[in-house]
């Protein structure tokens, strides 16, 4: 039994998954020494979606890649369920902490080989990890198709609107917003804690930017908690937007609107992924 005292803290730490305080960011520009943002806060909770809106130039995605430690001009100070980002490794922390780019980059000779790109590193570092999560046998050699097979690669794709893109299709072949999503869906299917989403609708109608939405939506509800760049209308998912400008966050309740959801098929797809494992 923990002292009154500590069980109180403890049930802070453990009401976020993420949390950010004194984040700033300074940049040179002409010589100089130029501050976008300081002293900066933010607290996530599990399977929350936060909307990051803002005008352009106001430091959104610099404050996104701050979150994943990718920005060499920012600091602050970082928690993942209540430990210190110091106690990670840049990869363990962007593993759990992962940022997904209006502009992916997709590497490899096929759709399906760019999507098991982090399976791939992951068999190479051999961290021991299937599906990254679970222990495999330690004297199996496993390929990366093992870990992530076509049929979960497909279910995923066809669920944010990708139908038409075959798996063994050339990367560079795809457009700008199949590019997004291919990407989007490379890292849901990795099972971070923290999704990152800078403006990964951005390009698409409003069907696909809809089934997008869904499937954050999904993963949401299975505990991922999400922060999306967005300059689209409020679409529903969002329970909090927080406006960055002029170097200040404000946070404020979403307005609720009604969202349709009709794609289950990624939740489908990770609960029979999920017994075959088990």
């Amino acid at each position: 039994m923990l002292p009154n005292g500590s069980q109180a803290v403890w049930c802070w730490i453990m009401q976020y998954v993420f949390s950010a305080s004194n984040v700033s960011c300074v940049v040179p520009v002409d010589g100089e020494q130029r501050t976008i943002f300081s002293g900066l806060s933010v607290d996530m909770k599990l399977g929350e979606i936060v909307d990051l809106v803002g005008p352009s130039g106001s430091g959104k995605s610099s404050l996104l890649t701050a979150f994943a430690r990718l920005n060499p001009n920012a600091k602050g100070d970082f928690q993942l369920e209540g430990r210190s980002a110091s106690e990670f490794t840049p990869q363990q922390w962007r593993s759990q902490v992962a940022y997904l780019p209006q502009k992916p980059v997709l590497i490899g000779s096929s759709v399906a080989e760019a999507i098991r790109l982090p399976f791939t590193l992951a068999i190479r570092a051999g961290e021991g990890k299937q599906g990254f999560g679970r222990k495999w046998s330690s004297g199996k050699s496993l390929k990366p198709a093992d870990l992530l097979p076509d049929a979960r690669i497909r279910a995923t794709l066809d669920a944010i609107g990708c139908a038409d893109i075959d798996l063994g299709r050339a990367p560079h072949d795809l457009s700008g917003g199949q590019a997004a999503r291919v990407s989007l869906a490379r890292t849901l299917l990795t099972s971070p804690k923290v999704l990152l989403a800078d403006e990964v609708d951005a390009g698409l109608d409003d069907e696909n930017a809809d089934k997008v939405a869904s499937i954050m939506a999904q993963a949401a509800e299975r505990g991922m908690t999400v922060i999306r760049i967005r300059h689209r209308p409020p679409d529903g998912r969002a329970t909090r937007i927080l406006t960055l400008a002029n170097g200040v966050l404000q946070s404020a309740n979403a307005p609720r609107t009604t969202a349709t959801n009709d794609s289950n098929d990624f939740a489908a797809q990770s609960d029979s992924m999920q017994g075959a494992q088990a």
